[in-house]
């Protein structure tokens, strides 16, 4: 059994997959937590049984680094076989065209690799949304060729908030109820889901200006996807809403091959 590991700003996931079989739905075990609930990591992980090995992808720093592999170290032994996975020029038959190979986040490698297992041979327009969104772009033939970061909608409404007098804090995000609000809150979340929806479809123009009569598949990813999805106008790009993005890459990057 492998054991899966997503470290982001926010949130940690984790989920228990057979090598043969994973993917949303085939999980043997998953979990979710806020990063500041660690130290429940080794309980949990403990309960999992024989872990034969274990992919990290880590976008938070040094300190939660140490925090994951005290808990593996808890849960399964000094023994206990982990890869932290970074991004590289090639692997599980992805390409990575960034300048510096390396200078890739593991979250946006792992998610373009997951994108293309679960649609191969297709131009993918994988857009995650958590606390930034990316935008990236892989080709029909493989290759990772580059993205967008920007901040996410939770960072640009905090953002205001933060930087601005008189806008107020926006806790839970509800869907706007118009375009156009008519109080500051629903104001603030109508811009930041504009906003949001405004990049993504910008990227997807121009990769269609780029690749014109190209079929193109929009992958929606993150924890603002379902807020977005409704305001996404793709045009003739199929929308693909995936949970756990980072997860699929990582299972596929440690099953494949190449």
């Amino acid at each position: 059994m492998l054991l899966l590991i997503d470290a982001g700003n926010t949130r940690i996931k984790w989920v228990a997959a057979d090598r043969a079989r994973a993917g949303a739905g085939h999980w043997l075990h998953e979990g979710t937590l806020e990063r500041g609930e660690v130290e429940r990591l080794a309980a949990d992980w403990g309960k999992l049984g024989t872990i034969t090995a274990v992919c990290v992808s880590n976008v938070a720093g040094p300190v939660l680094r140490d925090q994951i592999e005290a808990a593996l170290v808890q849960a399964f032994g000094a023994a206990v076989a982990i890869e932290w996975f970074v991004s590289a020029p090639q692997r599980a038959g992805l390409r990575n065209a960034y300048r510096n190979a390396q200078q890739l986040g593991s979250d946006r490698f792992a998610a373009a690799i997951g994108a293309r297992r679960m649609f191969p041979r297709e131009e993918l327009l994988v857009a995650t949304c958590g606390t930034a969104t990316t935008i990236d772009v892989i080709s029909a033939d493989g290759v990772f060729e580059g993205g967008m970061i920007l901040p996410g909608l939770g960072t640009m409404m905090t953002s205001l908030a933060l930087s601005t007098a008189q806008l107020p804090q926006v806790g839970e995000v509800a869907p706007p109820g118009a375009a156009f609000a008519n109080n500051t809150v629903d104001a603030i979340v109508s811009g930041c889901v504009a906003a949001q929806a405004g990049a993504i479809e910008h990227a997807l123009a121009e990769r269609r200006r780029q690749r014109p009569g190209q079929p193109l598949r929009c992958v929606l990813a993150g924890g603002a996807a379902m807020v977005l999805a409704p305001y996404l106008a793709t045009g003739d790009a199929a929308l693909e809403k995936v949970d756990n993005l980072v997860l699929v890459g990582l299972h596929a990057a440690m099953t494949h091959g190449g």
